[in-house]
């Protein structure tokens, strides 16, 4: 279904690379011959132009081509926001070989995981991380070499399956480098539009997290949809403090590469800081996750909150209150809106054209219906899972990697499956209602109930778990285990989230444990989780925050 009439016109119409350069080298190289010397991102005090990308990504290439990764191979890296992450992206886009960006929160079993599902040949870590590899099983992976990045190579490092080398040093790339060219140039056939420039690990539902496969074409996409969007021009300073592990960050280099504007990584997220940083870095578009806005108002109020050139955020699933009182405050409007690592931002809302609850209008070049469980379209008004599809080939992901028949179910009848329950109003307009999936989705992460069901049943105690979502004070969901210990075994609640302390990542660990008899199944012996999230939290239920 496209709803012609209630499509969401673009703020600002970023014009598309032709069909076959829809790559990342491709939008480098436009960039740099557009735009050359004006600034294109920065860490910190360190800039680097958009002329400087294409050097910066053949130095980088030729640093991998020697050691030894190719076309089709896999990199996984493990850093926080800084210019390394960057530079291997790029140069890894440059050849034909794909990032695995892992989680700076995941603990060794995460890490393994990844690192044995993707057959990743490279790791690069920063050098705070590589203690975490001693719980990670590296002996069933393929790597070849890890790379860290940092001042020096751990002590802890030297323990591990495959040996830590320094991180190579980075390029001068403020001139010519005619040897980095040379060293990069192949008889391979050029980069494609449908190559896997990322695969991108989304928590499973009913299973273990799955690496959605993230073409060039997509992030190219990505890049397009969110800068029209948000009305990004040359004169932009978007400014982020979201993770590059995650989309939402990482594409916001797209922005900046296809409009000529410049891109501020910050380290993380604080609140106290956020405007401060925004006036420092000269920011006009900021992107914020739902819970961030709450958390930011419950700062004192401080001139800094108007002392700043931001003239527009994006910020989906922040609660209407919260939005509104949000731009009262700071002056700043708020984008609403809709994506998710395996589709593209399909669906958007627009300052001046926002409804409280809503998460906007289906966006050109995307179709959406609502529909049954057996995907018979629902009429508006009636609540059903969101399909969606693109116009344009590889916008959406091209599937999971590894795992054909998750992807050919969750792409069946040739519609993306969100696993979201929402609503098509009279006009056109979606609105959210839940979640079908088992996920939970906290402080921005997504949370698969399987992994910390597993790391929860592996306590010598425990006879069986449930975990699920609850709703927040931030309007977000709160991670929730219901457990069941063994005959003439004894669970104490803050001893379990310790347990979890060191197997999970913080985000991950249960704020609530309710210690219970048994749990709710079917006659068939599977949980009835649905109970469990109606019942809430009880008076009995632990709470980790207190």
């Amino acid at each position: 279904m496209r709803p012609e009439a209630s499509s969401l016109a673009s703020a600002t119409a970023i014009e598309p690379l032709p069909p076959a350069e829809r790559t990342l080298p491709a939008m480098l190289a436009r960039g740099a011959a557009r735009h050359g010397e004006r600034p294109l991102l920065g860490f910190g005090d360190a800039s680097w132009s958009h002329g400087d990308l294409p050097r910066l990504a053949a130095s980088r290439a030729a640093t991998l081509r020697k050691a030894g990764v190719g076309r089709g191979d896999r990199v996984a890296l493990m850093l926080s926001n800084r210019i390394e992450l960057i530079e291997v992206f790029v140069a890894c886009g440059s050849i034909g070989a794909a990032v695995v960006p892992i989680n700076t929160a995941s603990m060794g079993p995460q890490i393994g995981y990844v690192l044995r599902d993707s057959d990743a040949r490279l790791l690069v870590i920063e050098d705070g991380f590589v203690a975490r590899l001693e719980n990670a099983d590296l002996g069933g992976t393929s790597l070849d070499a890890i790379w860290v990045v940092g001042e020096a190579i751990p002590v802890e490092a030297m323990a591990v399956a495959v040996a830590c080398t320094a991180f190579p040093d980075r390029p001068d790339v403020t001139d010519d480098d005619d040897d980095a060219d040379d060293d990069t140039a192949s008889d391979e056939a050029p980069i494609l539009p449908s190559d896997t420039l990322a695969i991108l690990y989304t928590s499973g539902t009913t299973g273990p997290a799955k690496g959605v496969l993230c073409s060039h074409a997509q992030y190219h996409w990505w890049g397009v949809h969110s800068a029209e969007i948000l009305g990004v021009v040359a004169g932009d300073v978007l400014c982020t403090t979201l993770p590059l592990f995650h989309i939402n960050a990482l594409n916001t280099f797209a922005q900046a590469s296809l409009t000529g504007a410049r891109v501020a990584f910050e380290p993380r997220f604080s609140a106290s800081a956020f405007w401060p940083t925004m006036q420092q870095r000269g920011a006009t578009v900021v992107y914020l996750l739902g819970a961030m806005v709450p958390i930011l108002l419950a700062q004192p109020v401080s001139p800094a909150e108007r002392a700043h050139k931001v003239r527009i955020g994006l910020g989906p699933g922040v609660p209407a209150s919260a939005g509104a009182a949000f731009v009262e405050r700071t002056g700043v409007p708020l984008v609403e809106g809709y994506g998710s690592t395996e589709t593209n931002f399909v669906i958007a809302s627009a300052p001046g054209r926002s409804r409280a609850g809503c998460m906007g209008w289906l966006r050109p070049g995307f179709e959406a219906k609502v529909v049954d469980a057996f995907d018979i379209e629902l009429p508006a008004g009636e609540a059903g899972e969101l399909l969606l599809r693109a116009d344009q080939p590889f916008a959406f992901s091209s599937g999971y990697f590894g795992q054909p028949e998750a992807t050919v179910a969750a792409w069946r009848n040739l519609w993306f499956h969100t696993g979201d329950r929402v609503v098509r109003e009279a006009d056109g307009a979606f609105r959210f209602v839940d979640r079908i999936k088992d996920a939970i989705r906290r402080r921005g992460e997504n949370i698969s109930s399987y992994e910390v069901e597993q790391v929860l049943q592996s306590h010598p105690s425990v006879a069986a778990v449930a975990v699920y979502p609850v709703r927040s004070e931030l309007a977000e969901d709160e991670v929730m285990a219901a457990l069941v210990a063994r005959p003439g075994e004894m669970l104490a609640p803050a001893e379990l989230s310790s347990f979890c302390a060191s197997r999970l990542p913080y985000f991950a660990i249960p704020r609530y444990i309710e210690i219970v008899a048994e749990l709710p199944r079917t006659e068939n012996g599977k949980v009835q989780k649905y109970k469990l999230r109606e019942r809430g939290v009880t008076a009995s239920a632990w709470d980790r925050s207190r």
